[in-house]
């Protein structure tokens, strides 16, 4: 839990209307923090004026409303759209975070005086000699570390992840116990927040302005299997939806956006020994030689120990030490000590 702290600071929170960022705030103020809440509109949809105003009101806070839907859509929602046009599988939450909420928020809120950022996140950070080190949250099933791995390292010691001790189940309790207002949709969204009940396809036909064209669907040595409906409609790993019977079920391989092509294989072709991985960002002093860590290729992922070797300023190829299914390009690749963050960067390509 926080501790209590003297003086009169100020503490921005990302308040998004729902339980985690409210229970925050509440707590930051119970510790003695100046507490002023800042909700980002990123798109149209969102929690009303009104809810907001309410939950402000509820908290004893000052609630403001940031209108930061032009960066999102340029930030964001094009390079969602731009790596699902280069055939990858992108990752618009861990892109967010490190642009947008720990970006172009907190450049916003320190040229208003704030001296801290806080968001609902369930992470946390603990002191190392060399300053703030980011780690999971102690509730690993709501563990939100993944998506932060991307965060400028010198954002650090400017930040409070107030529920990072917290279980969610202790969230829910005290968001109850305080009496504020019921959130519009407290339901856990696995969901992309700019794209409602996961209908991703229509939203990039709709900013693509035509839906995708079919395709050949083939396999590793060129032979035709079936027809696609559109590469935006596939992930690296599916096997669902494919419509190619075989005594063995077939896998999505890799998506081919220069020829328009599928390519398809069984189980056994959908591992991979290590992939490459560029544009790393380090939360720590960057090695100079191999590194032992646990890779964590996608959220949810177990993790598998690896051997990380440094390849340029921002680039690493990493060797698993049992093969890994599914390791899709685009996706971020993040690096732990423990529960600790060493850095992510975004796969590449695949070792096979």
């Amino acid at each position: 839990m926080l501790r209590k702290i003297n003086g009169n600071l100020k503490v921005a929170v990302a308040l998004s209307g729902g339980v985690d960022s409210s229970v925050a705030a509440a707590l930051l103020q119970k510790a003695g923090f100046n507490v002023w809440g800042v909700h980002l509109r990123l798109s149209p949809a969102g929690p009303a004026a009104d809810h907001l105003a309410a939950l402000g009101q509820g908290l004893g806070i000052e609630v403001t409303e940031m209108d930061l839907q032009d960066d999102f859509a340029r930030e964001v929602q094009d390079y969602f759209l731009q790596e699902y046009s280069r055939g990858r599988t992108p990752n618009p939450c861990v892109q967010c975070n490190a642009v947008i909420k720990f970006g172009r928020l907190w450049e916003r809120v320190r040229e208003a005086g704030a001296s801290y950022l806080a968001t609902g996140h369930y992470a946390r950070l603990v002191r190392h000699p060399g300053g703030p080190g980011l780690h999971r949250g102690m509730d690993r099933r709501k563990d939100q570390s993944y998506f932060l791995s991307r965060l400028p390292r010198e954002v650090l010691p400017y930040l409070l992840f107030p529920l990072g001790e917290m279980t969610k189940t202790e969230v829910r309790r005290l968001y109850q116990e305080m009496g504020l207002p019921a959130s519009p949709d407290c339901r856990e969204s696995v969901e992309l927040c700019f794209i409602p009940e996961g209908r991703y396809q229509e939203f990039i036909a709709a900013r693509l302005g035509k839906p995708g064209a079919p395709g050949e669907m083939v396999d590793t040595d060129g032979r035709l299997l079936g027809r696609h409906q559109g590469l935006e409609r596939y992930t690296v790993g599916q096997r669902r939806g494919l419509g190619v019977p075989a005594p063995e079920p077939y896998y999505v391989l890799e998506l081919r956006p220069e020829s328009n092509r599928l390519v398809l294989g069984h189980k056994a072709e959908t591992f991979s020994s290590g992939l490459i991985a560029g544009q790393v960002n380090w939360l720590i002093d960057p090695p100079s030689g191999e590194l032992s860590a646990l890779a964590v290729i996608r959220y949810r992922h177990p993790g598998v120990r690896s051997l990380i070797s440094p390849r340029g300023e921002e680039e690493v190829e990493v060797r698993f030490d049992s093969p890994q299914g599914a390791v899709a390009p685009g996706q971020a690749v993040v690096f732990y000590q423990g529960d600790r963050v060493l850095g992510g960067g975004w796969i590449e390509e695949r070792i096979k």
